[in-house]
């Protein structure tokens, strides 16, 4: 009888609380989606520069692409590590130092030096940036429950795809006018703005150490902790890794070789490829939309996550596969736009399944393992394809859509078979 008082005393304050806490999540959130932004354009540069620096340090194709593959020889490792600790260490002070070692990473190849220095320079900003997406998804995912989680997780995801759209033309520009070591050195400034800023503003969300909000997020809270070596084992988390490790191959298609393969200059390239990633935005925002409104109607996670993700990379496959059926550069650049834009998109699906999955005290670990499993295509795919150029010319181009096209449809029959977060939720409870 005495506790309705007590509630009824600071409804203001508790209304304010509410309001001030929901601020904070979302200015978190939009710090983090340009994290992601400035995190891609660090990407991006090469390919869009690619002929410049080609003549620059006279690279073949297949030299080309392994200078772009060292950036993800130690990506892997540095996510799987970073990952880790962050189920123990702040995400605020750890993306505050990743932030700060991007800029430095750019500094070396930005002075001058050749193919080594650009190699070593890139091998270091890979590191660096490889917990970058597990982490950030992680920090801005706790500020959320889970029914609510799948906006804000497309958020972060969608700042990869404004990450090009925004920096592409600017970039670019910067390429034509001053050099592709000047882009070097105007990113390394962004990287550190963008630190001055978290460190102001950021911070840790409630839900990393609280039971977040919602009946089917309170029972995985409540269960006893699983070993991670059972969380990678389940069905989920392998076909959710798998299919996005698949969408991530046509993601590092079209950040380094996207660009040649059209034939565009470094200015005209600047406009152009900005295509794919301006559906893969769309199909983004629309696959939240779609998620979110099932979830609350009841759907379960198998079929709004994994076969909504499914679809995707179905859809994605099937104009890969078409492209050798049309004639002409534009109906070629419009299906290799819808391929990559639809079969690049399954990140927020993957992140946000995962954290229903994996209980918060594993969350960080389950991510970035996942993400270090995903990222190995970026290691292998722009090397793959410089060797195939070299070996076919500029057929290899097509041979390497279609190769996309095939692991894009082994991706969505991953995502429709193998996904079923409640299944796997009520076996890791045992």
């Amino acid at each position: 009888m005495t506790a309705a008082p007590t509630v009824s005393q600071h409804p203001a304050g508790s209304a304010v609380a509410t309001g001030s806490s929901s601020v904070r999540a979302w200015t978190v959130t939009a710090l983090l989606v340009v994290f992601m932004m400035v995190n891609f354009a660090d990407k991006s540069v090469l390919g869009l520069a690619a002929d410049e620096i080609r003549a620059d340090l006279h690279l073949s194709a297949t030299q080309f692409g392994l200078a772009n593959s060292a950036f993800f020889l130690l990506f892997s490792v540095a996510a799987v590590v970073v990952g880790l600790a962050a189920d123990r260490v702040s995400p605020k002070a750890l993306l505050l130092m990743m932030a700060v070692l991007w800029s430095v990473a750019q500094v070396p190849a930005a002075i001058g030096g050749g193919l080594a220095v650009l190699v070593v320079s890139r091998v270091f900003l890979g590191a660096a940036e490889g917990p970058a997406f597990p982490v950030a998804q992680q920090a801005a995912l706790a500020w959320f429950p889970n029914q609510r989680r799948n906006l804000p997780g497309a958020l972060i995801t969608l700042g990869v795809t404004l990450g090009v759209i925004v920096s592409a033309p600017g970039l670019s520009w910067v390429v034509q006018h001053h050099g592709w070591r000047a882009a070097l050195w105007v990113l390394a400034a962004v990287g550190l703005v963008w630190a001055a800023a978290w460190a102001v503003l950021g911070a840790d969300g409630r839900h990393r150490t609280a039971s977040p909000e919602g009946a089917a997020t309170a029972s995985v809270e409540a269960r006893s902790v699983p070993s991670y070596r059972r969380i990678f084992a389940c069905r989920t988390w392998i076909g959710a890794t798998l299919a996005y490790f698949t969408s991530y191959w046509s993601v590092a298609l079209m950040l380094v070789w996207l660009p040649s393969y059209l034939g565009y200059s470094a200015d005209q390239a600047g406009t152009v490829v900005v295509a794919p990633w301006t559906i893969g935005a769309v199909v983004l925002l629309a696959q939240a939309g779609i998620t979110g409104r099932l979830m609350r109607r009841g759907v379960s996670s198998r079929r709004a996550r994994g076969w909504v993700g499914g679809w995707l990379l179905a859809a994605g496959a099937a104009c890969c596969l078409a492209l050798p059926l049309v004639d002409g550069s534009t109906a070629k650049t419009v299906l290799i736009a819808l391929g990559f834009g639809l079969g690049g998109s399954y990140a927020t699906i993957a992140a946000t399944t995962i954290a229903e999955v994996a209980p918060p005290a594993r969350s960080g670990g389950a991510l970035g393992t996942m993400n270090a499993v995903v990222t190995a295509a970026g290691l292998a795919a722009p090397a793959v394809v410089g060797a195939m150029v070299d070996a076919q010319g500029n057929s290899g181009y097509q041979s390497a859509v279609l190769l996309s096209g095939v692991l894009l449809a082994v991706g969505a029959a991953a995502s429709f078979l193998l996904i079923d977060p409640a299944r796997d939720i009520a076996r890791l409870s045992r």
